[in-house]
């Protein structure tokens, strides 16, 4: 595009350098080249000097990703919401469906961490904390009680 074009593109729109979106979307400047890399942003255009020009849609589209990875969102699942975000045809129930199959997976993933907590604790009961390591219940469990995994104590 030529400068003159690139000029009237961003006739009356502020824009950003790398370093200012990203003190405003509160990450580092290598979370926006790396987002930009990944296709999450959109590609800026570059001025001639080879600044990469960035607007307001690029700031609340880096708050987006985050607020969905704080979430739970995968990249790769954000990405599948943008998708949905910026297609003019997705529909509301599309959206609720990416978040019903999250919060499925948040919930097998609360059961298996409950099952974690659940055999520590029970690990951390079967030991008097008293004897060598060569006694311990807990080294004992994890090396599966082996003539390999005894000799490692």
């Amino acid at each position: 595009m030529m400068r003159e074009d690139m000029d009237k593109k961003y006739e009356g729109i502020v824009t950003f350098k790398i370093g200012q979106v990203a003190t405003r979307a509160r990450v580092n400047k290598e979370t926006v080249r790396y987002y930009e890399k990944r296709g999450l942003i959109p590609a800026p255009d570059r001025r001639r000097s080879g600044y990469r020009i960035f607007t307001q849609r690029h700031i609340d589209q880096i708050k987006f990703i985050k607020r969905a990875q704080e979430l739970g969102f995968t990249l790769s699942e954000i990405q599948e919401l943008l998708e949905l975000r910026l297609g003019k045809d997705t529909t509301c129930s599309e959206v609720k469906s990416e978040a019903r199959r999250k919060y499925q997976d948040v919930v097998g993933k609360i059961k298996d961490l409950q099952r974690i907590r659940d055999t520590l604790l029970d690990l951390i009961d079967s030991c008097a904390g008293e004897g060598s390591k060569g006694d311990c219940p807990i080294l004992g469990a994890l090396e599966g009680d082996t003539e390999a995994g005894k000799e490692l104590r």
